[in-house]
């Protein structure tokens, strides 16, 4: 049985979680048959150019997922990351992300984003893919968060990243040893060694 373009595209939403025009032509489906799946109550717009099923389930990280399908090659850093490994009581209202200095500064529409340039291995290294409503998403891990916390903290507050630094080791999302490997790749370490000393 031969499968029509709707069910296609209902499947092809349900793997990838968001879909854009660009991955139904990629199917070889044209990018009408959203359209028509939008206006039968089937997809609703989620972003500009972002569908998802309308029954889909909508989580908390929603704008997490929203992101990364539009900037696959971005990484959830600093408060988002925060808040998504619960360590934090901070609440962003941008999505926090990491890329390399000279790339393209992405246009805002969507969710609204705070960008920060990283390089070389504090842009790599505590990359972690995690999946939110079937989408792909870099973030980095708790260990790497801490240390870029330090790293940032005229942008964010030390305040923010000394709860960061105690729910992360009181938490036991990562050990004192893992956030100080972090620290010395971040070039942090001396500035966090009396806080990590510090610790109970």
């Amino acid at each position: 049985m031969q499968r029509t373009p709707e069910s296609r595209i209902t499947a092809l939403a349900r793997r990838l979680g968001v879909v854009r025009p660009r991955d139904v032509e990629a199917a070889g489906i044209p990018r009408e048959y959203l359209l028509r799946l939008m206006r039968r109550g089937v997809l609703e717009r989620s972003g500009r150019g972002l569908y998802r099923l309308a029954d889909a389930p909508v989580t908390e990280h929603h704008s997490l997922a929203e992101v990364a399908k539009r900037l696959p090659h971005s990484t959830v850093c600093l408060l988002s990351a925060l808040a998504f490994h619960e360590i934090t009581t901070q609440n962003p209202a941008e999505v926090w992300i990491a890329l390399p200095p000279g790339s393209r500064t992405p246009r805002a529409n969507g969710p609204r984003l705070r960008v920060v340039r990283f390089t070389g291995r504090a842009l790599t290294e505590g990359r972690e893919e995690h999946r939110i409503e079937g989408v792909a998403v870099g973030i980095y891990s708790p260990a790497k968060t801490v240390a870029d916390c330090f790293k940032f903290r005229n942008k964010i507050g030390l305040d923010v990243a000394l709860e960061a630094l105690r729910e992360c080791v009181g938490q036991r999302k990562a050990t004192i040893r893992e956030i100080h490997d972090f620290a010395k790749i971040c070039r942090v370490a001396r500035v966090m060694q009396p806080y990590l000393e510090a610790l109970p």
